[in-house]
Order: structure tokens, then sequence, then C-alpha cells
């Protein structure tokens, strides 16, 4: 594996190229087959290499390059939209959550209060790219249970609430890997690496934290090009 992926990062295997069978490749390290086997088992459950049936396995084709914007000024909407992505959006969920003392803290929320998680699943070109989580107060909008389901752009639900000037001031990037849900939204095998931002959003003016942003990005097949404006 870990010559493979030398391989790979040094261009020496090209995206979307056959790779040698198992037959092969456990002759070229001297292993046995069910060795090379479980090697590309792997590789295909970090998403690197694919299989077609019959035909064997192939590096997976060159990553697509998406600009992330870090900053909590503009929507993800708006963001796509202004660098040009056919971006779609698909409501998958609107919901009360348990109380969770991170998420009621950066609410700024009562322990007794009601906190709603709206899910989005955002696709490119047709390509699930993340799951956007956004988290809100009853008390903040109380028709959140009602509107919910509906709203692609928080940012636009916001403007018609009359705030208009948005800030953030912090942002949180980790890695983590699908559960079980989240595999079947990302089409996606187990160990692929999936990119976490964390963030709020508040209203300039008042300084009020309007909400509590997580998004999941799908590793994969897309590249990041992170900046912060």
């Amino acid at each position: 594996m870990d010559d493979m992926m030398q391989q790979i990062v040094s261009k020496t295997l090209k995206p979307g190229s056959k790779l040698p069978s198992e037959n092969e490749l456990a002759e070229r390290y001297g292993v046995p087959r069910m060795t090379v086997r479980s090697a590309l088992t792997k590789l295909e459950e970090q998403g690197i290499v694919y299989s077609v049936q019959g035909k064997g396995r192939y590096l997976r084709e060159k990553s697509k390059k998406i600009g992330l914007h870090l900053t909590g000024k503009v929507s993800f909407t708006d963001k796509m939209k202004q660098l040009g992505y056919d971006l779609t959006t698909k409501n998958i969920y609107c919901e009360k959550i348990p109380y969770d003392v991170k998420i009621y803290q950066i609410l700024q929320a009562e322990e007794g209060e009601t906190v709603y998680k709206i899910g989005r699943m955002r696709y490119i070109d047709d390509e699930p790219i993340a799951i956007h989580n956004s988290y809100v107060r009853e008390k903040s909008f109380p028709k959140i249970q009602v509107d919910g389901p509906a709203i692609q752009s928080m940012f636009f639900y916001y403007r018609t609430h009359g705030y208009d000037d948005f800030s953030s001031s912090k942002t949180l990037l980790s890695i983590t890997f699908p559960t079980a849900d989240e595999q079947q939204l990302f089409a996606c095998k187990s160990m692929v690496p999936l990119i976490v931002v964390e963030s709020n959003c508040m209203d300039r003016k008042s300084e009020k934290v309007l909400e509590y942003t997580k998004i999941l990005y799908r590793s994969d097949k897309f590249q990041y090009d992170i900046t912060m404006d």
C-alpha cells in the first residue's frame, strides 16, 4: 500500500489508469495473492481506487478542485454560484436536537430551549460534495420548524427576518469518517475521510449568534482550495 501510494503521489500512476492484476502485483512484491487483495480492498475503502466488474481495478479519476472560502460573510450557496459551480441542494431533515452543551453554549441558548438542526445535502455536477448542518434556536426564529424543511440558503432566510450583514467569530477544521447514514448520503465507503468545518454565523450589527454550522465535506472526489477572507 505504501509503495502504491508513493506511485500515486509521484504521478507514476495516473488518475483513471488501470492497476496491474492481483497476480501481477503478487509476483512483483513476492507476497501471496490474498495479501495483495487485502491491500487493494483497503485502498477501495479509502476511495483511492475502484473496481469495474470483469475489467479490474482503476485509480480514481483526478479530483475536482473546489474553491472553499472559510468565512461567515457569504452563504455557501452564494459562494458556489459566484465561482460558477453547478450547485444543487436537497433538504434531508429538520429536527429538534437533544440538549448538547457545546451547541447550546455557542448559540447562547438556555438548557430548556428548543434547538433545531436543519440538514441539506449539497451536490456539484450531481456529485454529493457536502452535508451542511445548521443549528438554530427556535426562540430566535419561532417558525423554524415549519420553514426549516424548505430552507436551501440560511442566509437568504435570515435576510427575510431583517439580518443582512454577517460575520463569524471562529472556524474549526478537523477530519472524521462517515457514519452508516453518511455513507449512504455520500455514496462512499466507511474509510473515506470527511473534512469537518465548524463555525458560527453572527449578525454583525447586534453581534447576535444566528446559528452554529457544521459542514461535512467529502474528500475523495474533491480537492479544496481553502482561503480566508
